[in-house]
């Protein structure tokens, strides 16, 4: 692909409606922010926040961080994502990315990378894989198979862990064991769209376990970078406007770098984003 310009990249942004006006309404947000105040555990995504906060005062977060509009008159239709922001956030983790290929300790501990959106974000982390095992750093894949008890809003479901991709992106999938838990074989069913942060707590502890140093950077979205932040790992990844807990984390200082994007849309919108995170951390093929 040809060097792709920061104009190129917020015009495409803009064209796709990764960024700009985005299709999560408003109502959604705002509906998760309450719930994120609150407490909910589907909203904190594995973070354990340092303060409480008030809805005011998290709208005001978000719309420095990600770029949703700022009055809280603002209670329906349309919200924004700032596509400046998304730029700013794309570069640094370019720097995140391209830090952690030249440093040899990092480059040696590897890079754990995983997806709650198997979909439309899956090509993007084997992207950003297949360039860090280019330049020397390695790719993790614990807990392989792993089968477990997921819970969600709607009740626990059986799932397994597999790692999608040459390089190894972690991804959940339906199934992985009987409804009853019991030990006999049965074959994944289709991939999981989970917030959930058993996945990488899960992947860190079969590290930890078997006595291997945990990876020098955690790249995802959701509660793979919110879990592992707040276990002082490197993390860094991409969020939603309605998932509010990304970028608490950002705030706070758990979580390196939060890249506000819609993450829902084909994966083919996200090529061109991450040919210019490639491009900036010179790992680009």
């Amino acid at each position: 692909m040809a060097p792709v310009s920061r104009d190129a990249l917020v015009s495409h942004l803009l064209a796709t409606r990764l960024a700009g006006e985005v299709a999560t309404p408003r109502e959604a947000n705002l509906r998760n922010y309450a719930r994120f105040v609150r407490r909910d555990p589907d909203m904190l995504l594995g973070l354990d926040p340092l303060r409480d906060r008030t809805e005011a005062e998290l709208l005001a977060l978000m719309a420095r961080r990600c770029g949703v509009a700022p009055d809280p008159r603002h209670r329906h239709g349309q919200d924004t994502i700032d596509p400046e922001r998304t730029a700013d956030a794309l570069e640094r983790l370019a720097v995140v990315l391209g830090e952690t290929a030249a440093d040899e300790a990092a480059a040696h501990a590897g890079a754990l990378l995983g997806t709650g959106h198997p979909g439309p974000l899956r090509a993007m982390y084997a992207a950003f894989g297949r360039a860090l095992r280019a330049a020397g750093c390695a790719t993790r894949t614990p807990a392989r198979g792993t089968r477990f008890l997921m819970h969600t809003g709607e009740g626990p479901r059986w799932c397994g862990l597999d790692y999608e991709e040459r390089v190894g992106v972690l991804v959940v999938y339906e199934g992985g064991a009987s409804s009853k838990g019991s030990d006999g074989p049965r074959s994944p069913g289709d991939p999981v769209h989970t917030h959930s942060p058993q996945p990488v707590r899960i992947a860190l502890a079969a590290l930890a376990e078997s006595g291997e140093p945990a990876p020098g950077l955690v790249l995802g979205d959701h509660g793979w970078v919110c879990a592992a932040g707040r276990l002082g790992l490197r993390a860094a990844g991409f969020a939603d406007s309605n998932d509010p807990a990304v970028f608490v984390a950002e705030e706070e200082g758990q979580v390196e770098v939060a890249i506000p994007i819609d993450d829902g849309l084909c994966p083919d919108c996200y090529r061109l984003p991450t040919a210019y995170v490639l491009q900036l951390a010179d790992l680009s093929r």
